[in-house]
C-alpha cells in the first residue's frame, strides 16, 4: 500500500532514535558506519521498533552524506552505506512496514560552508541510491534552513514519483532561525510538493504541542511530528534524556488532536516510547478540522539611530579611526590618557580589539562602556567568535545595544593555541560572517533562533580584510562574501608599501563598501624584523629594513623615520580612500595622534579643538 493512501484514514506510528540506542551502548564512531560493520545490530534495532508497534521505520542514513562521513574517512562509501541501510531495514520489516529513506540537512547550528549547489549534488546521490534500493518514501529531517529544504525537496519532486516527508527543526515554538513563522514555512514546503510536512528534533512533546496549535491541517497533505524524548539533562557529566514514555504517549494523543497523522520520535526516544504511542493512538481516528491559534505578533516601536554610522561618515568625508588595545593589566591610566588624546585630535572612533592574538586583556566592552559615558569619541568594539558560543555572543550584542554602543567589527578570532593560554578552548560556533548574519537579524528585531527581541538594534557592522597576500583576487572574493553576510565596511591589516594602496583600490573599486586602510608605525629595528619575518603576509623592503637598522640605537631618529614612512603611506591612502585606520603599537598613542593630526591637516578635516 502507498504511504499516502495509508495515512488517508489512519494514524501511523513511526520509529524512534537509532543513534540514541547505539551511543548508550558505547558507540564511538558515526551510527551510519554500523550499516557496514554491525548490520545485525542495526537490524535488531529496526525489529525492536516494529515489535513495539511502529508502522514506519527509517533507514540508518541520517548523517550518511559525503561531508559528514569525511570525519570518519568513509566519504568514499556513501552509496554503499545507503544500499546496506535499505537492505537491513527490509530484512527487519514485515509486509505491512513502510521504509523511509532518511536524509539529514547540512546547514545545522553551525552553518555549512558548502554552497547550495554542492548540497544539491551530495543530496541527490543519497536520494538516488535510496530510491533505487526500493524505499517507500523519502524523509528529509532535521532541516534548520528553509532554503536548503525547499531546494532539495524541489529537486526530488522533479525526479522521483515517491512520497516525501519534509521536516524542519526550529529553535523556538513559533519561528525558524531566520524569523519565518513555522506555519508559513510548512506552507512553503506544501507549495513545493511535499506530501507530509512537520517538525522533528530540538523540542520535546510539550513544546511541539505548543507549535502545532498554530498549524493548519493541510487540505491535500498530512502532518508529521517526531519530538525528542525531553529536554537534555546533565547527569554525572553525561547528557541524557528523561525516561518518560508514559508522558510521551499522553502527548501523542494531544498531537493527534492537533492534526498529526504520522507520529514518531527523535533524540532520546526508544522502543518503549513507541510502544506507548502505539497503545494510545491505535483506536484514534485522524481529525480533519481544528481551531488554529494564530501566532501572536506584538508591535514594538522601532528604535531609531541617534548618530550616523561610521560607514555613513566615511562615505561623506575622510575619516580616521584608531586602534588602541586595552591593557593586559589593571593599570588603565595610560590607556585612558590615550583615549583623551585621540579625542582631542578629532579622531572619529577608537577601535578596541577583543583579546587579539588570543592574549588576555581588559574586556573591550567594559572599556567601551566607560568611553561612551566619559568621552566624546565613539568606541568601535571588536567581537570575536573564539571566546563565546551562540549564547554568549547574543548576550553581548544585547548588552552592547543597551549601552548604546552600535559600532562592531566582527572577527573570527585567532585560535586559543596561539596565545598565552594555549590550553584554553576555542568556541567558533560561527565565524565572522555567521556573526554578521546574526547581527543583521538583530537589526530586524530577531534573535538567532528567530524569536522576537521586542525591539530592533542599530548596529553598524565592519569586517576585516587582509590584503597582505600573494594574490589579491581570492581575498577580494572573500570580501564579496562578507558583504553578502551583512558587513558594511572593512578595515585592513597594516600595510607597508605605498604601491599596495593602489593595488587594493583597483582590486576592490567594484565593491560598494568603504575600506579603511591600516597603517601601524614601526617602533624599532627589532619590531621591523618581527613584522618582516614572523607576521604572515607582511614583508618590508630591504630599503626600509636597512633604514631602521642604521638608526636602531637612536630612539629619536627611529621615531622620525617611522613617522616619515607612515606619512608617505597616509599620502598614498588619501589618493584613493577616505578611510584611514591607524593601529597604535604598544600603547604609544603619541605616534597615532601625530599621524591622525597629519591626516586631518592634509584632508582639511581638523576640528576646532585640534587646531587650537
Amino acid at each position: 500500500m502507498n504511504l499516502k493512501k495509508a495515512l488517508k484514514n489512519r494514524i501511523l506510528v513511526a520509529d524512534g532514535a537509532i543513534g540514541t540506542i547505539l551511543y548508550s551502548e558505547g558507540l564511538d564512531t558515526c551510527p551510519e558506519s554500523y550499516n557496514l560493520t554491525h548490520p545485525k545490530k542495526v537490524e535488531q534495532i529496526h525489529r525492536s521498533y516494529i515489535e513495539a508497534g511502529a508502522d514506519v521505520i527509517q533507514t540508518n542514513t541520517y548523517g550518511a552524506n559525503f561531508e559528514k562521513l569525511q570525519d570518519f574517512n568513509l566519504e568514499h562509501r556513501v552509496k554503499e552505506i545507503h544500499r546496506e541501510a535499505v537492505q537491513i531495514a527490509k530484512k527487519a520489516s514485515n509486509k505491512d512496514t513502510f521504509i523511509l529513506g532518511t536524509v539529514g540537512g547540512f546547514r545545522n547550528i553551525k552553518k555549512s560552508h558548502l554552497s547550495i549547489e554542492a548540497i544539491q549534488y551530495h543530496t541527490e546521490i543519497q536520494i538516488e541510491t535510496l530510491v533505487n534500493e526500493g524505499v517507500d518514501g523519502i524523509l528529509f529531517e532535521t532541516y534548520y534552513d528553509l532554503e536548503e529544504l525547499l531546494t532539495v525537496l524541489k529537486d526530488a519532486k522533479a525526479k522521483y514519483d515517491i512520497p516525501i516527508i519534509a521536516q524542519l527543526t526550529a529553535s523556538n515554538t513559533n519561528y525558524l532561525r531566520n524569523g519565518t513563522p513555522i506555519p508559513d514555512a510548512l506552507e512553503a514546503l506544501l507549495n513545493e510538493g511535499a506530501d507530509i510536512v512537520g517538525l522533528n528534533c530540538h523540542h520535546g512533546p510539550y513544546h511541539m504541542i505548543k507549535t502545532y496549535k498554530h498549524i493548519e491541517i493541510p487540505d491535500n497533505a498530512y502532518l508529521s511530528c517526531y519530538p525528542n524524548a525531553s529536554l537534555l539533562d546533565l547527569e554525572e557529566n553525561d547528557l541524557k534524556y528523561n525516561n518518560n514514555s508514559e508522558y510521551f504517549s499522553d502527548a501523542a494523543k494531544e498531537l493527534v488532536n492537533q492534526g498529526v497523522r504520522l507520529i514518531g520520535g527523535c533524540c532520546g526516544t526508544t522502543p518503549e516510547h513507541i510502544k506507548k504511542i502505539k497503545n494510545i493512538v491505535k483506536d484514534l481516528t485522524p481529525i480533519k478540522h481544528k481551531n488554529v491559534i494564530p501566532i501572536e505578533t506584538k508591535q514594538y516601536k522601532k528604535q531609531n539611530k541617534n548618530e550616523p554610522s561610521i560607514k555613513e561618515l566615511v562615505q561623506q568625508r575622510p575619516t580616521v579611526i584608531v586602534e588602541l588595545d586595552t591593557p593586559k593589566h589593571l593599570d588603565t591610566n595610560r590607556f585612558f590618557e590615550g583615549i583623551q588624546a585621540l579625542e582631542d585630535a578629532g579622531v572619529e572612533a577608537v577601535t578596541l580589539a577583543d583579546n587579539s592574538l588570543a592574549s588576555v586583556r581588559i574586556s573591550n566592552i567594559a572599556a567601551a562602556s566607560i568611553i561612551k559615558q566619559k568621552y566624546k569619541i565613539r568606541p568601535l568594539v571588536h567581537l570575536a567568535c573564539r571566546d563565546r558560543n551562540l549564547i554568549g555572543l547574543q548576550s553581548h550584542l544585547m548588552g552592547l545595544s543597551l549601552l548604546g554602543i552600535n559600532d562592531i567589527l566582527t572577527i573570527t578570532g585567532d585560535p586559543s593555541k596561539v596565545g598565552n593560554f594555549p590550553g584554553a578552548t576555542s568556541v567558533f560556533d560561527v565565524n565572522s560572517s555567521g556573526l554578521a548574519e546574526i547581527i543583521t537579524q538583530f537589526n530586524q528585531g530577531i534573535n538567532a533562533d528567530g524569536d522576537t527581541l521586542r525591539s530592533n538594534t542599530n548596529f553598524s557592522v565592519a569586517g576585516a580584510f587582509n590584503p597582505n597576500v600573494r594574490r589579491l583576487e581570492p581575498a577580494v572574493k572573500r570580501l564579496e562574501k562578507k558583504v553578502e553576510s551583512g558587513m558594511e565596511y572593512f578595515i585592513t591589516q597594516p600595510i607597508y608599501e605605498p604601491e599596495r594602496v593602489k593595488e587594493i583600490y583597483e582590486a576592490t573599486k567594484h565593491i560598494d563598501a568603504p575600506i579603511f586602510i591600516g597603517i601601524m608605525p614601526i617602533t624599532s629595528y627589532n619590531n621591523a624584523l618581527f613584522l618582516h619575518n614572523e607576521v604572515p603576509g607582511i614583508k618590508l623592503s630591504e630599503t626600509v629594513l636597512n633604514a631602521f637598522e642604521k638608526v636602531k640605537d637612536d630612539r629619536d631618529a627611529t621615531r622620525k623615520l617611522s613617522i616619515s614612512l607612515s606619512k608617505q603611506l597616509i599620502d598614498a591612502v588619501h589618493q584613493y580612500f577616505n578611510g584611514l585606520y591607524l593601529v597604535t603599537p604598544f600603547l604609544k598613542y603619541d605616534l597615532t595622534v601625530e599621524l591622525a593630526n597629519y591626516s586631518k591637516l592634509k584632508t582639511g578635516t581638523q576640528t576646532k579643538e585640534a587646531i587650537l
